[in-house]
């Protein structure tokens, strides 16, 4: 008898303690849900405010493209919001440009818009009157023109719209850059031989006699041939069929160079 009293004595005790535990767990959840309740209507209300806007549009790895372009492209401005921004549809709207490759949108908390561009590669100019059309690696030729000269790529001299010029832009398009950087101006010159031929100005002086096809493999041996080369020493460097350096006469390079200052 002794024992259950003790028992009951205890149970009585414990009685207390368990409903202070319970109504403590209760509170507990209680402001929990009040906690939660409050964020939820916070993130409504911030959703709904002007303070979940687009605050930074940044553009990076442009070039020729400004980057006021690509924000109008991409359709996104300050009134827009943050969370409605799909990354998805601005990639696809910015891809429009004819010079973007490819493009990459990324979203970062809480309100800044980072669009980063990769620009197609302008290989070659093509000399329309007294204005330059850039000419990219995919073959396209762009239709609003540089006025001041190029250079960062090759000019095209002589050259109409049709399928040589598109061959040549595929020939370039393979050409290291390392290469496109030597060279100054591409001339279409046919002949009755070649009706693909052309005259190639490089940087330092030298001319090129080559033919539109596989021009790609055979330039790239250019540095290391005229490394073998006299110092100084001017001419033709013949690629149509095997490499072959003839320098000018006397008389010629004289009038070849009238022909450059003019």
């Amino acid at each position: 008898m002794g024992k259950e009293k003790g028992k009951v004595v205890v149970l009585e005790e414990r009685v207390p303690k368990l409903k202070e535990q319970r109504r403590q767990r209760a509170n507990r959840l209680l402001v929990a849900y009040i906690a939660l309740f409050f964020m939820l209507l916070l993130g409504v209300v911030y959703a709904q405010s002007p303070l979940s806007n687009v605050a930074v549009i940044h553009v990076e790895g442009n070039h020729h493209i400004a980057s006021q372009q690509i924000i109008q492209l991409s359709g996104i401005t300050k009134q827009t919001s943050f969370w409605k921004v799909k990354k998805d549809e601005v990639e696809q709207r910015v891809k429009q440009h004819p010079e973007v490759k490819d493009v990459s949108v990324k979203k970062r908390i809480p309100n800044r818009i980072d669009i980063v561009i990769v620009e197609r590669t302008r290989i070659a100019y093509i000399l329309d009157k007294h204005s330059f059309l850039p000419i990219l690696d995919n073959g396209k030729v762009l239709t609003y023109a540089k006025q001041v000269i190029p250079s960062d790529a090759p000019i095209l001299v002589g050259w109409k719209e049709g399928e040589a010029i598109q061959d040549m832009a595929a020939q370039l398009a393979n050409t290291p850059n390392s290469i496109l950087n030597l060279i100054s101006e591409i001339h279409y010159t046919p002949n009755a031989s070649d009706e693909r031929h052309i005259t190639v100005y490089m940087n330092d002086g030298i001319e090129v006699s080559a033919t539109i096809d596989r021009f790609a493999k055979k330039i790239v041996h250019y540095p290391s041939i005229v490394s073998q080369l006299q110092p100084g020493v001017k001419g033709v460097l013949h690629l149509e069929m095997s490499a072959y350096f003839k320098p000018y006469k006397a008389d010629e390079g004289d009038d070849k160079d009238d022909e450059n200052e003019r």
